[in-house]
């Protein structure tokens, strides 16, 4: 199958779309849950298009100029906002991306939204007030930041240092978020549904630095140093300013005990218990990744 040179929506089947499958734009498409929902859609045979820089037409949330011609021909979006609804401008970003969509005829915006950042929640109050419908999906820290992304190689060096201490959280599976969002973009029963995700059971980030060496067969030492000294060290890297003040919210603020609590989100969702931090840990020790 060729993706549509027109519109860069990807057909159903080869004969025609199936009018019950509606065009649905993934945002972040090549992002930790935007890839899984692409992936996922494509098993459905769903009419797609994926949003991102490399996309066709490609998307940008830099670059207004690109929303516009991505919404075009869709009729439900899932929003994943880079980096982080909590960042400066998101709230108008989101405001101004719902009205192009709007305008555009889209139907239905599912939003990943975070638990307890108040940047975030004002995203979800632009999204439940578009005037279409709606799912909110509140996620929990990703397991798969382990496996995938900033602690990534710390882990493989056999050292997390972070400022995080005797604090859980319920780490939920970026597979469960992605399983949530299709339901959401594809079945009836979860408009106006603001679904809390999380694991089942909550660790502190040493814990889980543990539960994954037992898994790999090293020790992985684990590090609480002050916030202060981790901006630092992220500076030394020559991680952007922006960035650096988004790790320092998030685990000064919102790593700070009001997400210390457990939902039934996914249980409401898909009818099934959300995946364990050790599930996960064995799925990603048996690719590798750890060495």
């Amino acid at each position: 199958m060729q993706t549509s040179q027109t519109t860069g929506v990807r057909p159903a089947n080869s004969a025609q779309t199936n009018p019950a499958k509606n065009p649905i734009l993934v945002l972040g498409g090549t992002g930790k849950t935007g890839q899984r929902v692409v992936k996922q859609l494509q098993a459905l045979d769903w009419p797609l298009r994926v949003g991102s820089r490399s996309g066709h037409p490609p998307f940008d949330w830099l670059d207004t100029r690109t929303w516009k011609p991505c919404v075009e021909g869709i009729h439900s979006v899932y929003i994943t906002f880079q980096p982080d609804l909590a960042v400066p401008g998101a709230v108008d970003a989101i405001r101004f991306f719902t009205k192009t969509a709007l305008e555009a005829g889209v139907k239905k915006l599912v939003l990943l939204s975070g638990r307890g950042e108040k940047e975030a929640e004002a995203c979800e109050q632009v999204v439940m007030q578009a005037g279409v419908d709606w799912t909110i999906l509140r996620a929990s820290w990703f397991c798969q930041n382990f496996s995938e992304s900033v602690f990534l190689e710390p882990v493989q060096a056999g050292h997390l240092a972070l400022p995080a201490g005797d604090i859980p959280e319920p780490f939920v599976d970026v597979d469960d978020i992605a399983d949530v969002a299709v339901a959401a973009l594809t079945e009836e029963g979860h408009n106006g549904q603001r679904y809390e995700l999380t694991g089942p059971r909550m660790l502190t980030f040493k814990e889980a630095s543990q539960e994954i060496g037992n898994a790999i067969g090293r020790v992985i030492n684990y590090e609480q140093i002050p916030i202060g000294d981790y901006a630092a060290m992220l500076r030394s890297y020559h991680v952007p300013e922006d960035q650096v003040d988004l790790v320092v919210y998030l685990f000064t603020e919102v790593l700070d005990g009001r997400n210390a609590s457990l939902t039934d989100g996914v249980q409401r969702a898909l009818g099934r218990k959300p995946t364990d931090f050790a599930t996960y840990v064995k799925k990603a020790a048996a690719t590798g990744v750890w060495g």
